[in-house]
């Protein structure tokens, strides 16, 4: 009677067992592009849903409030580069005259992107001429592939960057932060290193703001190969609780201290900027993507 229930198992095992190894072998294989991510059926939040308030008018502080939907849905779209050259420029650069800064953006590498010279990039939030105020770019140099931030006073120009090395093919957060004194840098929510800098910084000039890389009008030869979204700007320094914070929010995160804000591009289908500010940007040679959502983890 034993021997016979075990031919028997043995035969539901050979007639079923294929079977069973190929749905396991798709089931595994959706899991991997990302099907059963929560964040894939997360409500999508058209272009411009959420913005900034400011009553009295561009560049004021006071009573400066979010409208709109502002409850962290992940955006509809987000920015694509495929390191072809392209870029977002806004002309009017909303840290001329400001020293302390908060910078922060979302990005998804696909491989290497694009460089220049020693320092090259695909991140160039701030346009420079050797460093000439701010500059972010992706350092990929002498083996390196960590974010770095650039900033110079009247003496002395430094670098800082992101430490460990930055992985690809999956969505990063990236915080750089300077209070005259300290230029930080943060990973996913988490310090990674400090330099120190005392002083104000070199003044910017009539340099364009690039956003994504270096597009025309912007200095320089480096594009991103990948996707950003959500670049904010803030003209004073976070603390390392309110850059967890941000991190914390998630790609579709809405600004927490909208009167420092001076920019916000959340790259959810156009360039524009809903700061209140109107610092729009105008994009070149860039498209905008719905297919980047099974990449991303919720924080």
């Amino acid at each position: 009677m034993a021997q016979s229930r075990a031919q028997s198992a043995m035969e539901y095992l050979m007639t079923y067992g294929w079977a069973i190894l190929v749905i396991a072998v798709v089931l595994g294989a959706l899991f991997q592009l990302g099907v059963f991510n929560a964040g894939t059926f997360a409500p999508r939040s058209p272009p411009g849903s959420c913005q900034v308030f400011r009553p009295n008018g561009p560049g004021s502080a006071s009573l400066a409030s979010l409208e709109g939907i502002c409850n962290g849905q992940l955006p509809q779209y987000v920015l694509n580069i495929n390191g072809n050259g392209g870029g977002v420029v806004v002309n009017n650069n909303p840290l001329i005259g400001f020293n302390n800064f908060t910078i922060s953006a979302w990005l998804y590498e696909s491989g290497s992107s694009v460089y220049s010279n020693c320092c090259g990039g695909a991140i160039n939030l701030m346009s420079e001429n050797d460093c000439g105020r701010v500059h972010i770019y992706r350092e990929w140099a002498q083996g390196s592939t960590s974010v770095t931030v650039c900033a110079s006073n009247a003496t002395n120009t430094i670098w800082d960057y992101v430490n460990p090395s930055l992985p690809v093919q999956r969505w990063n957060f990236i915080t750089a932060t300077y209070n005259s004194v300290y230029l930080a840098m943060y990973y996913n929510g988490a310090p990674t290193n400090t330099a120190k800098l005392i002083g104000p910084l070199v003044p910017l000039g009539s340099l364009s703001l690039c956003l994504a890389g270096s597009a025309n009008g912007c200095d320089g030869n480096e594009y991103l190969n990948g996707s950003m979204a959500n670049i904010q700007i803030y003209n004073r320094s976070f603390s390392a609780n309110e850059v967890q914070y941000m991190y914390a929010e998630g790609i579709g995160g809405a600004p927490i201290d909208p009167q420092h804000l001076v920019g916000w591009w959340p790259l959810n289908g156009n360039a524009n900027d809903y700061s209140g500010n109107n610092n729009n940007g105008v994009p070149n040679g860039v498209t905008y993507t719905a297919q980047w959502a099974s990449g991303y983890t919720v924080p």
